[in-house]
């Protein structure tokens, strides 16, 4: 008999048990061992039961076990130690408050992202952008970053993926009870929930309550829509995330951006929380988030033009897509349709709104407004999640700085890391404890610190072998308990799966693949030749065995084939032993996958993978990559420590061609190079070269793929300039900011090189030549204090085009002639040898611009202005 109506039953806790309710609120549990040991003990099978959830463990333990916990003195010590603890972390000084007032640290950070992947007890995530989201609060929390994290609350998360007999995906979408997550309700004074609210078309209004994730010592709000006030379909906004057509997207994307700056608002006048000073933009879904802040100052009575410079001055913009189709892109109708006077934000142009993220470059759409493009335009600072994915960004957004060379695009790169207290297994933990002490090795895991990574030299051989064994023998067991349950949701029998308690061997080499499955991430590369492939995972003295998981997009048919035709190869009797593939990819999967392998394989089409951090959760745990150089892997790859797949980079556009020459490298290396060393075994017995790879992982490796060193990178590199510049930014100086930028914008027409001339008398000069250099420009109606003219020097190409180039600027010499041109004088050093050229240019310039790049104006002579300049020096 099927219930009318569903309610979630809260348990009463013993007053003694009290504080088991705040453990388990915070989410910190969720990365700290010692608090889930506490819960595990509560009762060890409803836990298991519970998938590590405590609220759902706390709502199923029955009240005479509550009891019996309430009287045992062991059990409450170790609660109020748990307790004792939680308090410290949240209230203590940490990384953050021991920094210099000097310093000029922001107040808060506002950090949105429309994933978050915290714990699989709270499934708000679908993949990387989500969990790398999760590491960046989880750190900022342990570094004490005031950070307030910005999200949705989605009542159906992200899909569960089953498969059917023959290997196609299926999708399932269970509903998600707030009541019965890690949330509280965020509410007014009066006890009523708060309400955010957004004006649509047609008068009609969509609102939202507010749910409240503690991740240690930071919110994460998460806005909600199904809320009785919204009719239907504004109530199926919030319902799945990355679900629904273009408009569904659309106001997912205005929620998250709007209603989240209304609901930070909301939150800090509720608790006392300092008002954020940046707003990071963690890829395009969030940037509406800059038009809110517009408004919000066209309200205090700022125009529009000056009310951007404040924002973009406080405002950082994150981009992780290498390609183009990974970018939300709405039609200006339907984005014009949902703002101006009859809709959201009615006091603001709806062409201003509107021309923030049109693609009006050179190969842009014109009627599709692009949220990526729109996320630059509003904010001063960007970046992209790896050296390599900086610069391919800085190539495919340089539409948006006509003039400029793709390294001078102002994107920087600040490389992925991940929080290693989540994704570290326990036994590894416990083994860094043994050797340098439980609380140095928490600190290396959240802080770093290379003196503590390099203690791992002094762990014998014996106990790390020991330890990849275990580990290795944990993921067989998880791996055949997913394989069967899966199989019996396929529709087999149990008397047909008795093959599966002889599926993988802890003594076997083992390869792991866990990833979303775009076409770019070649799931099914391994399958390029599949007796090669047979061969190797049933080679008689040095076999492999691959575990491998993955989730296609619901509408993505392209990869629910991949993934078919990957199930449908791991079925084959022949191998199914040696090769398995487990579904519903996520969270409490990978938190045993990671840890159990051998080698983590990443085969991405180059350079298509932004950063890829899977690999380095792998490596925490001591496995090896073996990984095409794309992503983090192409910045710190050493043969010290891993292998890189030679990629087939001039192999022309054939992709099958590319493919077949790529997955050939792979099955060379692994027959040639991998498996050899793994199986060899040195005078004790044990495969020393293996496990000093291992350990070169764990030494050089470790502290750099922290999400504690990233976020440290942010705080440095990104959220103190930008909380600076916020400060600088008030009204007068806003207002002149965008006075100027309309005046440089209005007369550059006017501005040229009119002449080049050095003091070189040939082509030629030796080494270290200083030469005198003459420019005549026009300025038109700006002057010297509006510009910099600067000469580029540096090595050519054989197109003389100048590389690694060195900037000095000149100086003006005297004041215009009768027909207003200026002299411009300075010194050119030739300080390299070889081919050597020069140029120079004319950029705008401000105290208050972040590069001089970001007006997208530049000025280089024509050819008439270079003769006889001498451009070129061989």
């Amino acid at each position: 008999m099927k219930a009318i109506r569903r309610l979630t039953v809260r348990p009463l806790l013993p007053e003694p048990l009290l504080p088991l309710s705040d453990l388990a609120r915070n989410l910190r549990w969720s990365w700290h061992a010692e608090t889930r040991d506490l819960f595990r003990s509560v009762d060890p099978e409803r836990w298991a039961r519970s998938d590590g959830d405590p609220v759902r463990l706390l709502g199923g333990v029955p009240p005479a076990r509550l009891l019996e916990l309430a009287e045992d003195r062991r059990f409450l010590r170790r609660l109020a130690a748990a307790a004792g603890d939680l308090h410290d972390y949240v209230s203590g000084d940490r990384w953050y408050q021991a920094q210099p007032a000097s310093a000029g640290l922001p107040a808060a950070v506002a950090y949105f992202s429309p994933e978050f992947g915290i714990t699989a007890a709270l499934p708000q995530y679908s993949g990387g952008l989500g969990i790398l989201a999760g590491d960046h609060l989880k750190a900022a929390s342990d570094l004490g970053v005031p950070l307030i994290g910005v999200g949705l609350l989605y009542r159906h998360g992200y899909f569960r993926q089953t498969l059917s007999r023959d290997g196609w995906q299926q999708e399932h979408y269970p509903v998600l009870d707030p009541n019965e997550l890690p949330v509280t309700l965020l509410k007014e004074a009066d006890g009523t929930p708060a309400r955010i609210s957004l004006a649509l078309p047609a008068g009609k209004q969509l609102h939202a309550r507010v749910w409240l994730a503690q991740v240690g010592r930071v919110p994460l709000l998460m806005l909600d829509s199904d809320v009785e006030d919204n009719d239907l379909g504004e109530r199926g906004v919030t319902d799945r995330l990355y679900g629904g057509g273009s408009e569904h997207r659309l106001l997912q994307e205005m929620l998250l951006g709007i209603g989240g700056v209304r609901a930070v608002r909301t939150y800090c006048r509720l608790t006392g929380h300092a008002e954020p000073e940046v707003f990071h933009t963690n890829e395009g879904h969030a940037g509406f988030l800059g038009l809110e802040r517009i408004a919000e100052l066209g309200d205090a009575g700022l125009d529009f033009d000056s009310a951007l410079e404040a924002v973009r001055a406080g405002t950082v913009f994150t981009t992780h897509t290498p390609v183009p189709a990974g970018i939300d892109r709405f039609d200006r109708d339907l984005v014009a349709r949902h703002f101006g006077p009859e809709a959201e934000l009615p006091r603001m142009d709806v062409d201003r709104i509107l021309r923030l993220g049109m693609e009006t470059y050179p190969g842009g759409e014109p009627n599709l407004f692009n949220m990526a493009v729109m996320g630059l335009r509003l904010a001063q600072r960007a970046n992209g999640v790896s050296l390599l994915h900086g610069q391919v960004s800085r190539g495919m957004f340089s539409g948006l700085w006509p003039g400029f060379d793709p390294e001078e695009v102002p994107i920087t790169s600040v490389t992925n890391g991940v929080h290693a207290p989540t994704w570290v297994a326990p036994e590894v933990l416990r083994l860094g404890a043994r050797q340098i002490g439980a609380e140095r090795a928490e600190d290396a895991l959240s802080v770093g610190g290379s003196d503590r990574w390099d203690s791992v030299a002094d762990i014998p051989d014996l106990d790390i072998w020991e330890l990849r064994r275990e580990l290795r023998e944990q993921l067989v067991l998880e791996a055949r308990r997913r394989l069967r349950a899966s199989w019996r949701q396929r529709g087999a029998a149990s008397a047909e799966l008795g093959w599966i308690d002889g599926v993988l061997d802890p003594d076997v080499l083992t390869i792991g693949f866990a990833r979303r499955v775009p076409s770019y991430k070649r799931l099914t590369l391994m399958l390029r030749d599949r007796d090669r492939l047979m061969d190797l995972l049933l080679h008689p003295e040095r076999p492999i065995q691959i575990v491998v998981a993955g989730k296609a997009h619901p509408a993505d048919d392209g990869g629910k084939r991949l993934v078919q035709e990957l199930v449908r190869f791991t079925d084959d009797p022949r191998v199914r032993h040696r090769i398995v593939f487990l579904p519903d990819y996520g969270m409490a999967m990978a938190q045993k996958l990671y840890p159990g392998c051998d080698i983590w394989l990443n085969n991405p089409l180059r350079p298509l993978e932004a950063c890829g951090t899977s690999g380095m959760k792998a490596a925490l745990n001591g496995c090896l990559n073996l990984s095409v150089l794309d992503g983090w892997w192409d910045e710190w790859f050493q043969p010290d420590f891993g292998w890189a797949i030679p990629t087939a980079d001039g192999a022309g556009t054939d992709p099958d061609r590319r493919d077949d020459i790529e997955a050939t490298a792979l099955y060379d290396l692994l027959e040639q190079r991998i498996t050899p060393r793994f199986y060899e075994r040195g005078r004790a017995g044990l495969p020393d070269r293996w496990i000093e790879m291992v350990r070169q992982t764990l030494t050089l490796l470790g502290p750099k793929v922290l999400a504690g060193r990233m976020v440290r990178e942010y705080v440095e590199r990104l959220y103190t300039p930008a909380a600076h510049a916020h400060r600088t930014m008030v009204p007068g100086t806003a207002r002149e900011l965008a006075g100027w930028k309309q005046r440089v914008r209005s007369a550059w027409h006017a501005v040229a090189v009119d002449h080049v001339e050095t003091s070189a008398a040939t082509v030629s000069a030796e080494l270290g030549t200083t030469l005198a250099l003459r420019v005549r420009v026009r300025l038109g109606d700006l002057t010297p204090d509006d510009v910099e003219v600067q000469a580029v020097s540096g090595r050519v190409d054989e197109e003389d085009s100048i590389t690694d180039a060195a900037t000095v600027p000149l100086k003006p010499a005297g004041g215009p002639d009768l027909e207003g041109r200026w002299v411009y004088e300075g010194p050119l050093s030739l300080d390299r040898t070889g081919p050597f050229g020069y140029t120079v240019r004319i950029l705008p310039a401000h105290r208050l611009l972040a590069s001089g790049a970001e007006l997208g104006l530049l000025e280089a002579p024509s050819e008439e202005a270079v003769e006889g300049a001498g451009v070129l020096l061989r």
